[in-house]
Formats: structure tokens, sequence, C-alpha cells
């Protein structure tokens, strides 16, 4: 029997994303390994979790008018988000963004009709960060930040939302993996799943220190966002660019799942996970899917290729 599913607009169809086995990746046996798809959310990435509901946090403290224009620095797929969420709203959006991110995040951006403000792309969103919190400071009346990196609201829709999914669709996991970014996936579905099960494994994949790509955040540039709790997390992997594309491609080519480049390093680091253990389930969150990243040549070029042209770029 088919159920057909009917909503009233594009933002209740925010989350509830499918969860698989990849049957292909595990090097273990008795060990199996799920990954939550999160680029099935309407813009393609979680970030249209935290975007609603953010901007309802705001919206509910009164902090947020049609009068004053949503500012919010962003390696993209946030500012996506925002910028999609904000025009149904009726808010302007404005967002602070590397200039060196990939096309298809400019003009999903444009799109939505959100106006780019670019920073310097040798300093990737921290330099980003930098120039928003500047421009606030200069123009209180004008702009709003909801500052992902610090806004409870980005944990919570994890932890609300995420977390819970992943409870209800797969009860015994016993390791959770996702990508270091601001922290906010981590914090919101490691705090649900603890509570579902104290013994389970919280596990960030970060890239490694000076690495020639930004993106998934390194603690050792200097910035520990600050709704991101360090004592949550029972490891941190660090995961080179060049694993990190071959994660992305394998994904592809195994499972047939087209997801973003962090999403390769999630995947990365799961499988090193996996060879310590003996049995078990580990759930991956991938980010994004791969749509953004078509222009980069990422499944068509080898990765001798990509390491010479991966230099600057911020792949997520």
């Amino acid at each position: 029997m088919v159920t057909k599913l009917t909503y009233k607009g594009i933002l209740d169809t925010i989350g509830n994303t499918p969860v698989v086995e990849l049957q292909h990746m595990s090097p273990k046996e008795g060990v199996r390994i799920f990954a939550k798809l999160e680029g099935q959310n309407p813009t393609g990435s979680l970030k249209d979790r935290i975007a609603l509901k953010m901007i309802e946090k705001a919206e509910r403290d009164g902090e947020i008018s049609a009068s004053r224009t949503i500012l919010e620095p962003t390696s993209g797929n946030t500012g996506i988000s925002l910028a999609m969420v904000g025009r149904l709203k009726g808010y302007k959006v404005t967002v602070v963004m590397p200039d060196n991110v990939s096309i298809e995040r400019i003009q999903l951006l444009h799109a939505y009709g959100a106006e780019i403000i670019p920073s310097d792309g040798s300093r990737g969103t921290n330099g980003s960060i930098e120039v928003a919190q500047d421009l606030v400071e200069k123009h209180p009346h004008d702009y709003f930040m909801l500052y992902q990196y610090g806004n409870s609201g980005n944990p919570d829709a994890h932890y609300e939302t995420t977390g819970l999914e992943i409870v209800e669709s797969l009860p015994d996991v016993d390791m959770f993996v996702a990508g270091l970014g601001t922290g906010g996936t981590l914090m919101g579905v490691g705090r649900r799943l603890r509570e579902h099960n104290p013994q389970v494994k919280i596990v960030a994949a970060a890239p490694e220190p000076d690495d020639f790509i930004s993106g998934l955040r390194s603690l050792e540039e200097g910035f520990i966002p600050p709704i991101l709790d360090i004592n949550l997390l029972d490891a941190r992997i660090l995961v080179s660019s060049l694993n990190a594309f071959r994660g992305t491609k394998e994904l592809l080519e195994k499972e047939g799942i087209f997801a973003g480049v962090s999403s390769g390093s999630v995947v990365y680091a799961a499988m090193r996970q996996a060879e310590r253990m003996e049995q078990g389930n580990i759930l991956c969150l991938l980010a994004d899917g791969g749509w953004k990243y078509l222009s980069t040549s990422l499944w068509t070029k080898d990765y001798e290729q990509l390491a010479k042209e991966a230099g600057g770029k911020i792949w997520w």
C-alpha cells in the first residue's frame, strides 16, 4: 500500500530524514554502519533544522522583526537554510561568507534572495565571524545575528529532532559519529543519545591541523564555539582532506549515496573506529548532499588532481 503524505508547507518537511545501512563499507563483519541522510532536507543539508529553530526562538523572545536584517557568518549551508526560512517568514537575510566557496552556494543564496558580503577566504569562517560581529556592533539597529556558534537553538534543534529520530529509528546505537563544525549536532544528538544509552560513544570527525581544506573545524585554529562542550566527546578523529575525498567517493561508488565532503570525513572516521570494535552499531550523520560541490569535479578527478587543486577552497 502506498502512503501519500501531504504537508502544509515546505518548512513542515524539515527533518525525519532516512537512516540507511552502509552494507559495503564496514571493515568488520560484526560491526554495522548506518547513515542518516540529512541531504534529504529541503535545501539539502541538516542546517534547515537549526535555521528554523533559531528563527522561531528569536521570534518567541521578541528579538527579531521585519525591520532588522538577519546577519549570519557561514561557509554556505546555514546561510542557505536561513535564506529559505527567512524568505518564507518575511525576513531579509545577509550572510558573511568566505570568498572561496563553491559557486553553487553563491547561486543558491542569490536564488533565495539573500545578500552576500564576502570575507577573506584565507581566514575561513573565523574571518566571516569577525566581519559579521563588526557589522552588528556598528549597526545594531539594522542587523540581528543569530550566531549559530553560540545559539542554544542550534544544539536544541538536534536534541529535539535529530537525536529523537535516531532513537526511534535505531534504538541500539553504540557509537555516533558526526563532523565537528559549530558543535551543535554533536552536542544535541549526543545529549539525547546519552540519555537513552549512557554507554554510547560520541565521536567527532575533524580536519587535521593546518590541512589545506577548511570547513569542518579544527580546534587547533584557536576558536572553540561557545555551544561546544568537549567533555561530551569520547574521541576526536582527525581526517586528512584526501581521506575525506576517498570517503565521499566511496559513498557514491559503493553505496550510491551522493553526499558532501564532510560526510566523507565522517564515514572515514567511522570505518577507522569500526576496526577497533568486534561488534556493534555505528550511526554516521551525513550533513548534506553533493549537489553544492559539483563544480569542484570531486567525483570525476583522481585524488592527486584534487590534492593539487584543493588548497584554499571551503568544502563544507
